[in-house]
């Protein structure tokens, strides 16, 4: 009996033993299983991560085609004075003039070119010796050509060129598109947000006529 008892005794001992030198080990190998299950939670694919970050990084890239002009001057040097003024307040600008064609026109009454110079300036001499105002040309399509005036009115050409019939010439009538250049300011679009309705209101009281629009950075292709 009494070996029995201490039989019992050794056997606890040694599955105590035996208990603690296993119980790390489970901790072992349950840990790095947790941390495995851990990471996975963590990843992302790159696709996932990185599009918001380029999403925040991406640059606007809108482009500006819309500028603000001031002015519709006669007269350069009125427009030079509207950007010393706005340069004086931090604005960006630049005088720049637009060559628009009226809807008006004007006739031009002429001969045509005749086979060489020398019988255009004879028939110049018949005209001016017969009291009829008239002009050589000297360049472009109608070069050697003559000219009998320029009118505002096509009922005054057509007179001109109906005493020329009665005289024994055929002229010819072709219409001029009149041109008409204007100066204006053109705001820099970094600078378009510091020009005010209040300052608007200040340069047209300094300003007669001076006009503010919105239109095409590029439409006015010459720069002072």
């Amino acid at each position: 009996m009494r070996w029995m008892f201490l039989l019992l005794i050794v056997l606890n001992l040694f599955y105590y033993v035996w208990h603690q030198q296993q119980a790390p080990l489970r901790a072992k190998e349950v840990a790095p299983l947790a941390l495995a299950q851990n990471s996975k939670r963590d990843i992302q694919l790159l696709s996932e991560s990185d599009e918001p970050v380029r999403r925040e990084q991406a640059p606007r890239t809108v482009a500006e085609t819309v500028c603000l002009f001031l002015g519709g001057f006669e007269l350069e040097s009125a427009a030079a004075e509207v950007e010393q003024r706005l340069l004086s307040l931090d604005i960006r600008s630049r005088v720049q003039s637009m060559e628009a064609a009226a809807a008006e026109v004007e006739y031009w009454v002429h001969l045509p070119p005749l086979a060489s110079r020398q019988a255009s300036l004879r028939q110049l001499k018949e005209l001016q010796a017969r009291k009829i105002d008239s002009y050589i040309i000297t360049q472009g399509d109608l070069a050697n050509g003559i000219s009998l005036g320029i009118f505002p009115r096509e009922d005054s050409a057509k007179g001109v060129m109906q005493r020329l019939h009665d005289a024994g010439y055929d002229s010819e009538l072709r219409e001029l598109p009149r041109s008409h250049r204007s100066y204006w300011v053109r705001i820099a679009p970094e600078s378009r947000r510091l020009v005010s309705d209040s300052l608007l209101e200040s340069l047209a009281f300094d300003f007669n006529g001076l006009q503010h629009q919105l239109m095409p950075c590029e439409s006015i292709a010459t720069s002072r």
